[in-house]
């Protein structure tokens, strides 16, 4: 398009000078004619390119929208599988813990403590069970019952206790003892142990 339109150039500027040499106003119209071709050439060219720079624009402008939503799109798939890596990490973890009831590290959990043996010396529960167990009742004899009325020997009770024993009784082993008259301890409601037999060996000692 350009080449045509110089050549137009060209034609109408020698038509000019032919018309200023021969005096003839023919050719100066045909000059005159022929640069409004070409400029109308121009104009025809220019609104071409312009459409075409347009129509660029346009797919150019296409084709970073798409651009920018696929980046999205990937930004958006990233941000899923971060925030899916530690649910699966939480759901692995609490597959690999005990049933404590809490999540957390398998490391971090307590072992369970071994109980510890009981020592030779430390009684079992069952043994203080038996032991914090008053003894039986002792039997005692009516003949013996009569001398021990009168008796004022000691005795020992133990608070809290129903029973008076003599004070080598083995079930006051480790006791707190209150020292009280035999006579007296049955008139406040004691009775004698059937382990050391109080009664027995008061009365067989004042015979």
């Amino acid at each position: 398009m350009l080449y045509i339109v110089l050549l137009l150039v060209l034609a109408a500027l020698g038509l000019l000078v032919t018309a200023l040499i021969t005096g003839t106003s023919l050719w100066a119209w045909v000059s005159i004619g022929l640069s409004v071709l070409a400029g109308l050439l121009l104009l025809v060219d220019w609104l071409r390119r312009r459409k075409r720079a347009d129509a660029d624009d346009a797919a150019d402008s296409d084709t970073d929208s798409d651009a920018d939503t696929d980046a999205d799109a990937d930004a958006d798939s990233t941000e899923e599988k971060d925030e899916a890596a530690p649910a699966e990490e939480d759901a692995e973890q609490t597959a690999l813990l005990p049933a404590t009831g809490e999540l957390g590290d398998p490391a971090d959990v307590p072992e369970p403590k071994a109980e510890k043996p009981a020592s030779e010396g430390e009684p079992t529960s069952e043994a203080k069970a038996v032991r914090d167990t008053p003894p039986g009742v002792e039997e005692t004899a009516p003949e013996d019952l009569e001398v021990v009325k009168e008796l004022e020997d000691e005795v020992v009770v133990v608070d809290e206790y129903p029973r008076y024993h003599l004070v080598d009784c083995g079930w006051l082993s480790g006791r707190d003892t209150i020292p009280i008259g035999v006579g007296e301890a049955r008139q406040l409601g004691f009775t004698p142990c059937a382990r050391c037999g109080p009664d027995a060996v008061l009365a067989a000692a004042h015979r």
